[in-house]
């Protein structure tokens, strides 16, 4: 393969900012490394981003296959990693017909992490997702999807107004960064219009302004099991969080476990 071209400044500022936000760990890896003990190799994620989770994968023995469609993720994605680590740039849809994902399976583990499902905005496209999971899976291997359930109070909340999340300090630039996001959410088409806005410099300096739109198409836990059904998935668990507690009324996310018969 040829050298890969540097990606746009403004998304590979977006890429950074995107590890900066995930700093604070969300408590999903130990999920991960987990299941990866349990299911062997090799193993594939689907929106790998920059890597968070397949490079500790790695770190751990295990042989990995990251697919992602955005340049500038992937960039930051093969600086970290290293050997046991294979980056393919594709959909995630079309990712099963990749000659690299084909080779590299089949997989004894195939997961969708920290709600990057959502980002597929409409069902059909989620459904292909559950089926571009299935399609690689060997028999008896597993499919995890993890996806965010937001409340009604949330929803409620989501009227365009700005909120402040966090001041940092990145530690790649010693710069000071703030993360400001506004949401609006439409209820026929469980869509949530999400614009984070991020700001960037030095005391008393005029701020580098960085901001990014999403679309996020809500998922409820029937679909997402009836999803995996339709991929030919047999649904083991339904967990309300990342310790595969039980999933309750109040839950804020949903981990969904299938198993390929």
């Amino acid at each position: 393969m040829g050298a890969n071209p540097s990606p746009d400044p403004a998304a590979a500022a977006l890429a950074r900012l995107y590890d900066l936000d995930l700093a604070e760990d969300p408590g999903d890896l130990e999920l991960y490394r987990a299941l990866a003990r349990r299911t062997g190799d090799p193993i594939l994620e689907l929106a790998v981003g920059t890597g968070r989770v397949a490079v500790a994968l790695a770190a751990d023995g295990h042989r990995v296959v990251g697919v992602d469609n955005d340049p500038a993720m992937l960039a930051r994605a093969r600086a970290r990693s290293a050997a046991g680590v294979t980056l393919v740039e594709a959909d995630l849809v079309d990712a099963p017909a990749t000659e690299l994902v084909r080779s590299g399976g089949p997989y004894a583990f195939v997961f969708i992490a920290l709600n990057s499902i959502l980002l597929l905005a409409g069902a059909e496209r989620q459904r292909a997702a559950l089926e571009a999971m299935a399609r690689p899976l060997a028999p008896g291997g597993l499919a995890v999807v993890d996806a965010w359930l937001p409340s009604a109070q949330d929803l409620v909340a989501f009227d365009g107004r700005l909120s402040l999340e966090w001041r940092r300090t990145d530690p790649e630039t010693g710069l000071e960064v703030t993360k400001a996001v506004a949401a609006w959410f439409d209820p026929v088409t469980r869509l949530v219009t999400l614009t984070t806005i991020f700001e960037e410099g030095r005391p008393g300096d005029p701020p580098a302004r960085w901001m990014r739109s999403d679309a996020l198409r809500l998922v409820t836990v029937d679909e997402l099991a009836s999803f995996a059904t339709a991929a030919g998935l047999v649904v083991e668990q339904l967990a309300g969080d990342h310790q595969l507690g039980p999933l309750e009324p109040d839950s804020d996310r949903v981990v969904l476990i299938a198993r390929r018969p």
